[in-house]
C-alpha cells in the first residue's frame, strides 16, 4: 500500500493523465445514467397515459361493479383500476367544458345523465392490455359490461408499444457501445503508464521479488485512480447538472435531474468508483502481465 501510494504521487504527471481520461470515462457512464433516468421517465409518462376503460349498463349495480375492479386488480398485468361513477363523470364532463355553454345548456335539458360509469385501467406494460381484455370479456361480465374501448385505440396502443421497445433497445446499444469505448481508452491510458515503470518491474524480478509482490503497488495505483476520478467527476458533474436541470425541465416537462442527482448521489459516487477502480486495478494487472515474465 505504501508502495503504491508513493507511486501515484511520484508519478504526478502521469496519474493526471491517467485520472483525467477515467474522469472523462466515468463522466460518459454519468452521461448514460442521466440519460437512462430521462428515459425510464419519458417512458413511464407514455405509459401512464396508455388505459382502456370499461363502460357499464346504466342498470348495472354499483356493488357488481366494484366486485369486477377487485377481480381486476387481482391480475398481474393491471397496475391500476380506478372506478368512477355515473355523477363523477357527469361532474368532470362539465368541469371539462364549463366554458361551452352549448353543451352545459344541452345537459340541463336532459331528463337524466346520459354519461355511464366507467373503469379506467392503466396496464404495467402496454403489450399485456390483450390479455387483461381476454379477462374482461369473459361470460361472467358481460350483463354489466355495454363497452369497453381497447379495439379504438388498438393501433395506438400497439405504437406505444413499439416506440418503448425500440427507446430501450437504442438506449441499451448506445450504451454497450459507449461504455467499451470509455473502457478501451482508459485501459490504453494505464498500459502507457505501465509501459513507464517496465523497468522498475523488471528489476525488482531480477532481484527476486514475486509476481504479486509486484502487482500490488499498481492494484492500489489503480484504486486510487478510481478513487481520485470518482470524486472528481461528481464534482466537476455536480454544478454542470445544478445550471443545466432547469433547461433539461422544460424541455422534458417532470425531469429534475439535479434533485435525482442529489438525492442519489452516495449511490451514483459508489456506482463510478467501483467502476473506476475496476477498470484502474484490472487494467493495471493486464498491462503489466508481459513484463511479469523476466
Amino acid at each position: 500500500m505504501k508502495a503504491g501510494i508513493s507511486n501515484f504521487w511520484r508519478n504526478g504527471w502521469l496519474s493526471t493523465a491517467t485520472v483525467a481520461v477515467l474522469s472523462v470515462t466515468l463522466f460518459m457512464i454519468l452521461s448514460l445514467i442521466m440519460i437512462s433516468v430521462i428515459t425510464e421517465t419519458l417512458i413511464a409518462n407514455l405509459q401512464s397515459k396508455v388505459d382502456v376503460s370499461i363502460y357499464f349498463k346504466k342498470d348495472a349495480k354499483e356493488a357488481d361493479i366494484l366486485n369486477m375492479k377487485n377481480d381486476i386488480l387481482v391480475l398481474n398485468e393491471v397496475k391500476s383500476a380506478e372506478y368512477i361513477s355515473e355523477d363523477d363523470a357527469l361532474f368532470e364532463f362539465r368541469e371539462k367544458h364549463s366554458e361551452n355553454e352549448i353543451i352545459i345548456q344541452s345537459l340541463d335539458a336532459l331528463e337524466e345523465n346520459p354519461l355511464e360509469a366507467s373503469l379506467n385501467i392503466k396496464a404495467k406494460d402496454p403489450s399485456l392490455f390483450g390479455s387483461i381484455v381476454a379477462t374482461l370479456e369473459k361470460e361472467q361480465y358481460k350483463e354489466i359490461v355495454n363497452k369497453i374501448n381497447y379495439y379504438e385505440n388498438k393501433g395506438i396502443i400497439d405504437a406505444l408499444g413499439v416506440l418503448i421497445s425500440t427507446i430501450r433497445k437504442v438506449g441499451f446499444g448506445i450504451s454497450v457501445i459507449l461504455v467499451i469505448i470509455a473502457f478501451l481508452v482508459a485501459f490504453n491510458t494505464i498500459r502507457i503508464t505501465i509501459y513507464t515503470m517496465r523497468e522498475e518491474i523488471g528489476i525488482m524480478k531480477l532481484v527476486g521479488a514475486g509476481n504479486w509482490f509486484v502487482r500490488g503497488p499498481f492494484v492500489i495505483e489503480g484504486l486510487l485512480y478510481g478513487l481520485t476520478s470518482s470524486l472528481a467527476t461528481i464534482i466537476i458533474a455536480t454544478p454542470i447538472l445544478f445550471f443545466s436541470a432547469p433547461y433539461i425541465k422544460d424541455f422534458f416537462p417532470g425531469i429534475d435531474l439535479f434533485s435525482y442527482f442529489n438525492g442519489n448521489i452516495f449511490q451514483i459516487w459508489l456506482i463510478l468508483f467501483v467502476i473506476s477502480g475496476t477498470i484502474g486495478s484490472l487494467g493495471s494487472l493486464i498491462a503489466m502481465q508481459k513484463y511479469l515474465k523476466v
